[in-house]
């Protein structure tokens, strides 16, 4: 998933950054910077699963 679908998704479930990065068990200022290129790889896994769970748990 691109950095802006990501984002994308955070804006239309109402996930703030701070609660996306606590659920990858990271900072907030961690994923800021991760999100300035395009994740691959584990990283960009983490933030996916995280971010579906916390869609999920709503």
């Amino acid at each position: 998933m691109s950095n802006i679908k990501i984002r994308q998704k955070m804006i239309e479930n109402g996930i703030k950054s701070y609660q996306l990065a606590d659920a990858v068990g990271i900072y907030p200022s961690t994923l800021s910077v991760w999100l300035r290129k395009e994740l691959t790889g584990e990283r960009g896994e983490r933030v996916e699963k995280a971010l579906e769970q916390l869609i999920n748990n709503k």
